[in-house]
């Protein structure tokens, strides 16, 4: 309740039972919220609830599968979704007559590249597809099934009698130059393609209030950019022409992942920037800022093109929906003591010097917060080669607060590696924090955040002027009074962990080492990731072939380094990880025991991803902390 008195007093829990909820969708006129439930198992159906809540209606009758996403027609009759259905030969009725005459799992059967997805699981070729559902009578029908992919994105025209639909158009997306296209799918009638000569990716279609013109993001680079390029706000005429880039003149990115590994469930994967809401006048559309660990909400007016910040703040806001007048905005916003809470923005507000600040509505950590002590992120600029200077946080621990003794310090690596740490609340430094230690993290060149230039700085080259900017943080480290420079560690997960192996074969300034989820060989790990490199793309090289294309693979991987390593290694992987193949870690640990370097392998089970520690079962995750802070322990007390 926007104007209730209290925080928690505003909370009201509408859904209970197994199952959950999630992707939970206001309907236009705010009577009604659609969600994706679980209870009706195995498949997932679309469930309505009335807004002063109740008891929720089953609106679908789907069969087993996946619900992708949803939204509602303007005129409140109608909703579209994305459903992938299960293969048949991995329903769970399937799977039960498979038992009862004592068969085997069949084979997957695939001619696809894009046949898993870390997270997701393996699918074949089974591909989402839209379709619209009629909110009195629950049926259900296909509309659109044209993406490859299947991971397109859409949004409704103003008419209610179509969708506008983005999605690659390419023959094989995962390895040909990116051409995503945008088209109007009427609900009765053939698809026709919106005629725009730009290539490369689109996403985020919305449609304009008065229905004349559809804004997306997205670059027209045709190359592999694999995260380099900023993606920028777009417009087109619905009837097709030249677009128009709205962001051009700032070297901001509008998706940019701030990492954490307590913000699941906005975005996706944590932390994106990625808003994007057209004014109800039309005159601008808000977009989501992530910039120098921060995450903010800027404005762009149609006409003069720019963006506007409307805050600044050393925090994570995610703006979202807008009220019905526009006046106000929801959002949640955290920093790195304070988790992420629900409130909004006065948009009508007057600013302050740092811009408008969201009016807070929960509470739902006080309890907790109340329990425990907290270290906050302090922030310091390192300089490194090239006139760059590196922005890098520490956060001291809480045990030794008001202590005049040195203390041991674990340096983190974020993942990605274009992506960026900030102003978000990480559980795992404040647990090691309250073990204590300090806590050291930076974004090093390859990080989004501080313009193309920056982030675009590694491509190809990893190991080189990242490991520069690691390596000057690292210089830093040893020179801090409070740091004892004999029990120092370093850590890192996907990225970081590829980074973590490089920092070993590369120093011998740590005691100890923790490599979670990375890449060791780009040998390997090129062609059994769930996105592989493509030919000649991103790295400029391929694992096969050519021996000049092999060595700039070769020299880029860990592997090819390892001969001197030293270092004690924790090695963290999960069986499931699609994203970063287990083989991966199982190469570090056999490295290792050739070279008789003290090493631990914690290998979790099939059932859990990539994402393990921000998304992975509370068990497990609890036991990937107990055995990061067992192993410092061990090499750092």
């Amino acid at each position: 309740d926007v104007d209730g008195k209290g925080t928690q007093r505003n909370l009201k829990q509408w859904t209970q039972g197994e199952g959950g909820a999630g992707l939970g969708r206001w309907s236009p006129d705010g009577s009604k919220i659609a969600f994706v439930g679980g209870r009706d198992k195995p498949g997932s159906q679309i469930y309505l609830i009335e807004s002063d809540g109740g008891e929720a209606r089953k609106l679908t009758s789907l069969p087993e599968g996946s619900v992708g996403a949803l939204l509602w027609s303007p005129d409140r009759s109608k909703i579209a979704f994305s459903f992938r259905e299960s293969h048949p030969d991995r329903t769970e009725k399937a799977k039960k007559e498979r038992e009862e005459k004592g068969l085997s799992t069949p084979p997957w059967e695939i001619e696809s590249l894009f046949y898993r997805m870390d997270g997701d699981g393996y699918f074949g070729e089974q591909r989402f597809r839209l379709y619209v559902c009629d909110v009195e009578t629950g049926k259900h029908r296909l509309v659109y099934d044209g993406d490859p992919l299947g991971f397109g994105s859409f949004d409704w025209l103003k008419d209610s009698n179509g969708l506008v639909v983005a999605h690659s158009i390419a023959k094989d997306p995962l390895l040909d130059k990116p051409n995503d296209q945008i088209f109007v799918v009427p609900l009765h009638g053939k698809p026709k393609q919106i005629k725009n000569p730009r290539k490369g990716p689109k996403s985020s279609p919305r449609v304009s209030p008065d229905g004349q013109t559809v804004a997306y993001l997205g670059f027209d680079h045709e190359d592999d950019a694999w995260g380099v390029y900023n993606t920028q706000l777009w417009t087109v005429p619905l009837s097709g022409g030249e677009p128009r880039c709205l962001t051009e003149s700032d070297d901001y990115c509008m998706e940019v992942l701030t990492l954490s590994d307590t913000l699941l469930g906005h975005t996706g994967d944590g932390g994106g920037s990625g808003l994007m809401s057209w004014t109800p006048d039309g005159k601008g559309i808000y977009v989501g800022i992530g910039r120098h660990g921060a995450v903010d909400v800027g404005l762009v007016d149609i006409r003069k093109s720019g963006v506007k910040l409307l805050t600044d703040g050393q925090h994570v806001l995610l703006g979202s929906n807008l009220s019905k007048d526009g006046k106000r905005m929801a959002c949640t916003w955290g920093d790195p003591t304070h988790l992420m809470e629900a409130g909004y923005l006065d948009l009508e507000a007057k600013a302050s010097g740092k811009g408008l600040k969201p009016t807070i509505l929960t509470s739902c950590n006080k309890e907790w917060l109340s329990e425990v002590e907290l270290s906050p992120a302090e922030e310091v600029w390192i300089p490194s080669t090239d006139g760059i200077k590196v922005h890098t946080w520490f956060m001291r621990p809480t045990k030794t607060k008001g202590s005049k003794s040195k203390t041991p310090a674990v340096l983190e690596i974020h993942g990605g590696p274009h992506a960026q740490y900030g102003w978000s609340f990480f559980h795992e430094f404040q647990v090691l924090c309250a073990q204590g230690y300090g806590v050291v993290f930076c974004n090093p060149r390859g990080s989004k955040g501080y313009g193309e230039a920056f982030c675009a700085a590694i491509r190809g080259d990893w190991g080189n002027k990242d490991w520069d900017d690691v390596a000057s943080v690292i210089g830093w480290m040893k020179k801090q009074s409070w740091i004892d420079k004999s029990k120092m560690g370093v850590m890192g997960g996907s990225y970081g962990g590829y980074m973590t192996n490089w920092v070993v074969s590369h120093n011998q300034d740590f005691v100890g080492a923790i490599t979670d989820r990375c890449v060791f060989n780009w040998m390997s790990a090129g062609g059994n990731s769930d996105f592989p490199l493509n030919k000649d793309g991103y790295f400029g090289g391929q694992p096969w072939g050519d021996h000049a294309k092999i060595a700039k693979l070769w020299q880029q991987s860990p592997i090819s380094h390892f001969e001197s390593v030293k270092t004690p290694m924790l090695i963290i992987h999960s069986e499931g990880d699609l994203r970063c193949n287990v083989e991966q870690g199982d190469q570090v640990f056999y490295v290792l025991k050739c070279l008789g370097v003290e090493c631990r392998y914690v290998r979790y089970p099939v059932s859990t991803s990539h994402g393990l520690s921000r998304g992975g079962p509370p068990d497990l995750r609890i036991h990937r902390l107990s055995e990061i802070t067992k192993w410092w322990r061990r090499w750092l007390s």
